[in-house]
């Protein structure tokens, strides 16, 4: 029993240094959060537009590669993001599909009108469910989905002029040629 006691405060100091070393590990990004949905189908949703047309629903985005991004009026992040989003769609004539997250709809009409509206199409959220179903922190979070419906990438909050050049388009080029 004395033994045992000895050896307690050896396998603590393992167990905590393990887990510390699982952190510091090399190529690991501590600013990266898991997504349970990566390589799973897109989840079930049916939105109604922000401004006139039909509803954004999953099956209307099957068959094509689609960048879906979640924003909204009231947050600060997507507003450094909006630069981004509107190179995007302009120069690289992206077709990014718009989700107001948790906003009034004369308020994500306001700011679009405002900054100018990157989005080819937007569903509003307004209670958050679909945001839930992807597992959104919060806005913005960005979306790449495959043509047979599968999410392959992940950016939580803005993205900027690093993170699309070194991953965002390389993942779409790759996408849209499979």
């Amino acid at each position: 029993m004395r033994k045992t006691l000895y050896l307690l405060p050896l396998v603590l100091f393992l167990a905590v240094a393990s887990y510390f070393a699982a952190g510091l590990r090399p190529g690991r990004d501590p600013h990266e959060l898991p997504s349970a949905l990566i390589d799973k189908a897109l989840p079930a949703f049916d939105l109604p537009a922000l401004n006139e047309g039909p509803n954004i629903t999953t099956d209307s985005l099957k068959g094509q590669v689609v960048v879906i991004n979640f924003f909204a009026s009231w947050c600060v992040p997507c507003k450094l993001e909006h630069p981004v989003l509107m190179r995007l769609s302009t120069k690289e004539k992206l077709p990014i599909i718009g989700i107001a997250y948790k906003d009034a709809v004369e308020d994500s009409r306001k700011e679009l009108a405002k900054g100018g509206n990157p989005y080819a199409r937007i569903g509003v959220d307004r209670k958050g469910a679909v945001g839930f179903d992807f597992g959104v922190y919060g806005v913005p979070e960005t979306y790449v989905v495959d043509k047979s419906g599968h999410i392959r990438k992940r950016f939580v909050g803005p993205l900027n002029a690093d993170s699309v050049e070194k991953e965002l388009l390389p993942l779409l080029r790759e996408l849209t040629r499979s």
